[in-house]
């Protein structure tokens, strides 16, 4: 297939156990509606097609059932479950996989990510405004990327941001540093609210 018209497909990661946060960090409202929603609303609108990454637990729940749903197919690997399963549903695609813990995130962040994709290389990464690794929760992944990341896995090695670093990545500043704060425990989550009433 010409890379160029590789299908561009979309994932939101939402099969996290929330440990940290004590609650299901998808389903937590930020802005009156859901976290789930606000980030599937962004990302549909950026792909050919967009699918919630689910466990098997998961997929009755009241608001994932609701939309088209990959089911993890590995257990105890982290967000490279999703990943994985997403890859060996449609394999032919890219995919613009993105956590489900972002309330920040928005449609320009989003815009600068495609606009700086190339898919000759193994992915297009923002750098962390924090670290300066690669986000690989936020990012486009194309298949080759994906299949080094199954072999890794095999490996015992399931960390998709060291993986992002060893590969042919592209790397692009941040627009929006705060955009990819993440919101993972009940602190995290109260620090980003008051920013939002901060700036409403």
């Amino acid at each position: 297939m010409n890379m160029l018209s590789r299908p561009l497909h979309g994932l939101l990661l939402t099969g996290g156990a929330s440990r940290r946060m004590g609650q299901d960090k998808a389903l937590l409202d930020y802005a009156g509606e859901t976290q789930l929603i606000r980030a599937f609303r962004l990302l549909e609108a950026m792909v050919d097609r967009a699918f919630v990454s689910v466990r098997e637990d998961q997929r009755q729940e009241e608001t994932r059932r609701q939309l088209p749903q990959i089911v993890d197919t590995q257990a105890d690997i982290g967000p490279a479950a999703g990943i994985l399963a997403a890859h060996a549903a449609h394999p032919r695609a890219a995919w613009l996989v993105l956590a489900c813990d972002l309330p920040l995130l928005n449609r320009a962040t989003l815009d600068a990510l495609l606009a700086a994709r190339d898919p000759a290389r193994a992915a297009t990464a923002f750098t962390s405004a924090y670290d300066g690794l690669p986000e690989p929760l936020c990012a486009i992944w194309e298949p080759t990327a994906i299949e080094a990341l199954a072999q890794s896995v095999a490996n015992g090695r399931i960390c998709p941001r060291k993986e992002l670093f060893r590969l042919d990545t592209k790397l692009i500043a941040p627009v929006d540093a705060q955009a990819l704060d993440n919101a993972n425990s009940p602190e995290d989550r109260d620090e980003i609210l008051a920013r939002l009433r901060k700036a409403s």
